[in-house]
């Protein structure tokens, strides 16, 4: 199947530097795509072509009829999407790509289920998934009403995260908490006339991702990992993580959701693990941000994703690959020298919540002396990205700290 042609977006994020290498390796010819002019993923040895959209999310209809030419011109036989404001737009002009490329993308149904986090949550208490107490509101007075049941404190979270409007413009709603009436009150006048949210009870515990290829509900492909630190520290993506041993019970869950669904393409269903054992988070129906890790410990997902859109896959799976090496660590250093310094600073958004101590973040700082600890970003064989994304990640970094 070498010299098929795909298209990778977000070319400048760590994820898609990792699929750009993975199907470069493997013979197919690689398109990076991206609306940055200097995105990383250009510098890869593993890129064909480069090029450079209209950012989505200000001009999702310029960005859509832009990628339908593209595609068409450049004769396109597969697209990853790699983010939600790459994935979005492209839904609505599914039915024009179709006719000329393949899109790596569950269909608009099942990523309707997995982007709506009631209706995720409403599944899997239906299938006997444990999932944290939670209540669907739309306004502050239902809200208000309703958190005397779930207890202080309270995590607020959005129904959906993105929304493409009517000015082909994507919204981006946040994850945040409450501790009291007033500031309950306060965080609902973000959502409030915009998008319902879910009122969770707040559920202490560390994070596990089941990362994930499913194929008509049935998996091809199954990985592990325990987040070790994440940014915000209050919770959020992790920057740095380490893979695990399958938990049965845990991939059980995530099996039951995927064939409930029907799924075909790449998934993470996301837990935490506490006292009460684990219980469903949500499911991210995309790329996710800790795919390098994946990979670097031996799943390879891009091509085994791009295989199963590529080539015929048989309707009954009778191998699922399981095998990886367990304890390789990996780390988004962006996001992880952010995570050192809020904890070096120990400034918090939410002041209920735990904060790590000093000393942690100096044995992550030590850390990186550590040569089995794995980079994102870095490749013996590729390293250009990294190279010229060090000055790139100082620069943030530096943004975001004086922020």
């Amino acid at each position: 199947m070498t010299g098929k042609k795909i298209l990778v977006t977000d070319a400048h994020r760590g994820s898609a530097i990792s699929i750009i290498r993975s199907l470069g390796r493997r013979g197919y010819t690689v398109y990076a795509a991206d609306s940055e002019k200097k995105s990383l993923g250009f510098y890869s040895r593993y890129v064909s072509g480069q090029i450079v959209y209209p950012p989505p999310e200000r001009y999702a209809d310029r960005y859509q009829q832009f990628m339908l030419e593209t595609v068409k011109q450049e004769k396109i036989d597969l697209i990853i999407p790699v983010t939600d404001l790459t994935i979005y737009p492209l839904l609505k002009i599914r039915k024009e790509l179709s006719s000329v490329s393949r899109l790596a993308i569950p269909d608009d149904e099942q990523l309707a289920m997995v982007s709506d986090k009631y209706r995720t949550v409403c599944l899997a208490k239906e299938l006997g998934i444990p999932v944290p107490k939670t209540i669907l509101v739309q306004t502050t007075q239902e809200a208000l009403h309703h958190a005397k049941t779930l207890g202080w404190p309270i995590v607020i979270k959005p129904q959906i995260s993105k929304l493409l409007d009517s000015d082909h413009q994507i919204k981006s709603f946040q994850v945040t908490f409450a501790n009291s009436e007033s500031e309950l009150e306060h965080a609902m006048q973000e959502f409030e006339g915009q998008c319902p949210v879910l009122l969770q009870s707040f559920y202490t515990g560390y994070g596990v991702g089941i990362e994930l290829l499913a194929y008509k509900g049935s998996l091809l492909a199954v990985f592990e990992h325990k987040r070790r630190r994440e940014i915000p520290v209050s919770g959020g993506a992790s920057s740095y993580r380490e893979s695990v041993a399958l938990e049965p019970e845990l991939v059980g869950y995530a099996s039951e959701m995927m064939k409930a669904l029907s799924w075909t393409g790449l998934a993470m269903v996301e837990f935490k693990c506490g006292q009460d054992g684990a219980k469903l988070m949500e499911i991210n129906g995309r790329v996710w941000g800790s795919l390098p890790l994946a990979v670097k410990s031996g799943v390879d997902f891009p091509a085994l994703l791009a295989s199963c859109y590529l080539e015929k896959v048989p309707e009954q799976v009778h191998e699922l690959k399981t095998d990886y090496r367990i304890g390789v660590r990996s780390r988004d250093v962006q996001k992880d020298l952010l995570w050192i310094a809020s904890v070096l600073a120990q400034k918090r958004d939410f002041p209920f919540l735990e904060m790590p101590k000093r000393r942690k973040a100096i044995k992550a700082i030590l850390g990186y002396m550590n040569p089995k600890r794995k980079i994102d970003l870095f490749s013996w064989d590729d390293p250009l990205p990294a190279v010229y994304g060090f000055p790139q990640i100082i620069w943030n970094l530096g943004k975001k700290v004086k922020k």
